[in-house]
């Protein structure tokens, strides 16, 4: 079957718009949350600058939980949750709210593992002139770790940019939305190989601007 492009373009142009809407509105909000969550798992662990075993065993525990569940699972499993919080189950930000989730507890995981190959001995020493536990963090912790947490952010990224493409299954539209409803389902192979190669491209994009400036950071 011959696409017709005169009615496809406008359908194309909107579903490259929702993943982009969707990409970055979870990278930025699932970021900062995943950052506070990997921190805190950082400095509550056992000999860490704010060690309490109870608040790191717990966080631990919900990370451990929530972090293998398959997408299309949380979908469903946070209805309830997700319709308290955004007021409907279905559409566009009901998608994001979940993928917000799903992210958050991802980089929470790799913001700690990268944090962890920060010299132990920078921390002590940094201590052992009166700095305190939030300027350590801010000032030496993070930025230490900088190099590898953008090469973290960036797989991150395009995972959210893979999970964006099951956002159609709850009205969320996208291009894995446009190439299944225009493509899949009505046998029309070609939209189908071109929403995969925008997809392909978006995220060749992303790698590379992720290397380049984690090269740009290890070189400070």
């Amino acid at each position: 079957m011959q696409a017709n492009w005169d009615s496809l373009r406008p359908l194309l142009y909107e579903a490259i718009g929702t993943t982009i809407y969707l990409v970055l509105v979870t990278f930025v909000v699932g970021g900062l949350i995943g950052l506070f969550l990997g921190t805190v798992l950082y400095v509550t662990r056992k000999g860490g600058l704010l060690a309490n075993a109870p608040i790191n065993l717990l966080l631990n525990v919900i990370v451990n939980v929530v972090r293998p569940i398959p997408f299309i699972i949380l979908l469903a499993a946070l209805g309830p949750v997700t319709l308290q919080v955004v007021g409907t189950t279905i559409g566009r930000d009901a998608a994001a709210f979940v993928m917000i989730v799903a992210a958050s507890f991802s980089i929470a995981r790799i913001v700690e593992q990268n944090l962890v190959t920060v010299d132990p001995g920078v921390i002590e020493a940094a201590r052992a002139v009166g700095a305190g536990p939030l300027r350590i963090i801010l000032t030496l912790l993070i930025p230490e770790a900088l190099g590898p947490l953008v090469l973290g952010y960036t797989f991150v990224v395009i995972g959210i940019v893979d999970i964006s493409a099951m956002a159609g299954t709850v009205g969320g539209g996208g291009l894995g939305d446009f190439a299944l409803v225009q493509g899949y389902q009505r046998f029309n192979w070609q939209v189908t190989l071109v929403a995969t190669l925008v997809i392909i491209a978006g995220v060749q994009v992303i790698q590379f601007f992720g290397n380049w400036l984690a090269r740009k950071v290890l070189r400070r």
